[in-house]
């Protein structure tokens, strides 16, 4: 893993920040975490690569509020064109 974004998803939709914040700060400090909401993923920065990479090894495949959370690494989000009318 190269970095300390993660992209969670299979996320329950009435988890909440503080749910899914303190899910992840049993494996390091959360520096980011943004919800989709209605959505059911998440991405989350972690502090450090180190931990970023236990959060994804305990957490992906985890039961969080009845459903199979997906932990990967995020990617970068591709530049979208823009369409002129």
């Amino acid at each position: 893993m190269q970095g300390s974004k993660l992209f969670v998803g299979n996320i329950d939709i009435t988890a909440t920040y503080d749910d899914v914040k303190d899910l992840f700060s049993n494996y390091g400090e959360v520096m980011y975490l943004k919800i989709i909401e209605d959505r059911g993923f998440a991405f989350i920065e972690m502090s450090s690569q180190i931990e970023a990479e236990k959060a994804k090894k305990e957490l992906n495949g985890a039961d969080f509020k009845g459903r199979s959370l997906k932990v990967n690494e995020a990617r970068p989000q591709k530049s979208r064109k823009r369409r002129h009318y």
